[in-house]
């Protein structure tokens, strides 16, 4: 079942990447404690710098799915309709033709 008006308002479903994650963290963890008592500095490197990229991900997943049905919608959220009046820098107008927050 799709979730989202894609692909302007696609949505993630945020608790599978907080497994893939919380699984490629411990995996990086694993492989940089075993690379560095293997004697392979370069190796243990490289898995400390994906377990970083892996920690930073797992950070704004959890971030979203605290904020609530805007990022973690269940599936008695209807899809966000989209907003077309925000981006006037783009000459984006609204329905009667004005440029958003002007008077008549």
């Amino acid at each position: 079942m799709r979730t989202g008006n894609e692909p302007l308002h696609a949505r993630s479903p945020l608790k599978i990447r907080c497994g893939l994650a919380l699984w490629g963290l411990l995996w990086t963890v694993a492989g940089a404690v075993a690379f560095g008592n293997a004697g392979r500095p370069e190796w243990a490197a490289a898995c400390a710098a994906l377990a970083m990229v892996a920690a930073a991900d797992l950070a704004m997943v959890i971030r979203h799915i605290r904020q609530g049905p805007h990022y973690q919608p269940g599936k008695d959220v209807p899809p966000y309709a989209p907003d077309r009046g925000r981006n006037d820098t783009f000459g984006i107008r609204n329905g009667t033709g004005r440029r958003r927050g002007t008077r008549p």
